[in-house]
């Protein structure tokens, strides 16, 4: 019942979403700034309106290494009714798979034999990226087939929209076909945080398995105040570090403050230093950037009309005037100015009465073409609807019709016809009166023989 329940509020929440996009377009815009970013591959999204603030090389297939669990996360929970009663046994077998890795571990070499809850396992995997707890996870899902779990997961993301996106585990060990995109890890992580309990679980920095004494510590720097030194970053929250040679240090990340929230996806930082972590450094910079210097601003409304189309067949009225049929929000630079956005519209040359105001009669694509930005970018797309009620006059209506019927090839043809043949009824006419004539006068000469 209750994962029934999960998965119904969960679709609300996609809902709102989208119809929230309607109203507030979702937008692919990447403002400049000064940042120095390490990584290789940037993604800020405001999860406020689902507008991209900020991409570079969104679209690059990389390696996730442990950014991979969050899909872990998604299907484990998707499929266990009740996280905390649930219990899973840790075999041995499973956690055989992992010799010889170098695997990150949450210690559950020191259960095997025991029974844990699937919310315990679930930490051990977020919070210290424990690709043992990745493993028990998967192979309880995946009814003792670990690879039944990842067909699972790439179907998952499938439906989530993530097209350049394979997995091959559960984990994220490097392997060559192991791959995802800034922009679909993004879409996971949206996604990720309707689910019951993600935010709370990848939001621990210290977590106690157990009886243990000794802690489960986060690999998130940004979100441990203890011993995160200058990682931390007060307004940070979760949600996924990854890390491997090939991979590089991965990072998908949240920052909240003062109404504003983003999600930051960093990818492919090369590790340098083992203890030196640039996606952490990366996602403080931008998200002090984001805070600091973008905001919601209104820049169409609905009230404010665009432009003004020609209207047919109303009397004393020539035109319209054309509004947008919501208005549109979107974050934009705080210095931003009137004149940085563009609208280029798309309407016809004329329009025939009746006319309801609220109608469509176009679309809208508003622009921002401001200095902080590497030209012309799409912010979003709006309909144009008619700002009032125009009335079709019945006699400019009939006038029309007829208009039409003479204008229209058929009653010139029509007319065509009739002139050949008044033309041969005209001749044929002539014709027979000279021979009526003739006739008369051939008469009259016999007679007066």
């Amino acid at each position: 019942m209750k994962k029934k329940l999960s998965v119904i509020l969960s679709l609300i929440l996609v809902l709102f979403t989208i119809m929230s996009a309607a109203v507030i377009p979702s937008a692919a815009v990447s403002y400049t700034n000064d940042i120095n970013l390490k990584s290789k591959t940037a993604l800020l999204v405001n999860l406020d309106t689902g507008q991209t603030v900020f991409s570079r090389k969104a679209d690059v297939k990389r390696y996730p290494a442990s950014t991979t669990k969050i899909m872990t996360y998604i299907i484990v929970v998707e499929n266990v009714d009740n996280l905390e009663k649930t219990k899973v046994k840790v075999k041995q077998s499973v956690l055989n798979a992992l010799k010889g890795t170098g695997s990150s571990s949450a210690g559950l070499q020191d259960h095997v034999n025991e029974k844990l809850s699937v919310l315990d396992l679930l930490y051990c995997m977020m919070v210290p990226s424990g690709n043992d707890a990745a493993m028990v996870l998967a192979d309880y899902v995946g009814k003792g087939n670990i690879k039944n779990f990842v067909n699972m997961m790439n179907d998952k993301a499938k439906e989530l929209g993530c097209k350049d996106t394979h997995f091959e585990n559960p984990d994220g060990l490097h392997n060559d076909n192991h791959y995802t995109t800034a922009n679909d890890l993004a879409k996971m992580a949206q996604y990720a945080l309707t689910l019951p309990e993600f935010a709370k679980v990848t939001n621990t920095d210290t977590f106690y398995l157990a009886d243990n004494d000794y802690p489960l510590v986060t690999t998130n720097y940004l979100i441990d105040a203890n011993r995160g030194g200058d990682y931390y970053y007060q307004y940070a929250q979760g949600i996924k570090t990854g890390t491997t040679d090939e991979a590089g240090h991965c990072l998908v990340t949240k920052g909240e403050a003062d109404g504003y929230s983003y999600l930051g996806v960093f990818m492919m930082n090369p590790i340098k230093d083992p203890d030196e972590y640039g996606t952490m450094i990366d996602a403080k910079n931008m998200f002090k950037w984001a805070l600091t210097e973008l905001e919601l601003n209104q820049v169409a409304s609905s009230e404010t009309p665009m432009c003004e189309v020609k209207v047919n067949l109303a009397w004393g009225k020539d035109s319209v005037q054309l509004v947008p049929q919501k208005s549109i929000n979107a974050i934009v630079p705080t210095s931003y100015k009137d004149s940085d956005i563009v609208v280029e519209t798309k309407v016809p040359e004329s329009v025939d009465a009746t006319i309801n105001e609220g109608d469509v009669i176009g679309k809208a694509t508003v622009y921002y073409n401001g200095p902080d930005a590497d030209g012309k970018q799409k912010i979003g797309v709006v309909n144009l609807v008619s700002s009032e009620t125009i009335e079709r006059s019945g006699i400019l209506y009939v006038f029309s019709i007829i208009q039409g019927i003479v204008a229209s090839n058929w009653f010139v043809l029509v007319i065509v016809l009739i002139i050949i043949l008044l033309v041969i009824y005209i001749i044929i006419s002539s014709i027979i009166k000279r021979r009526n004539r003739k006739r008369k006068r051939n008469v009259k000469h016999y007679r007066n023989f």
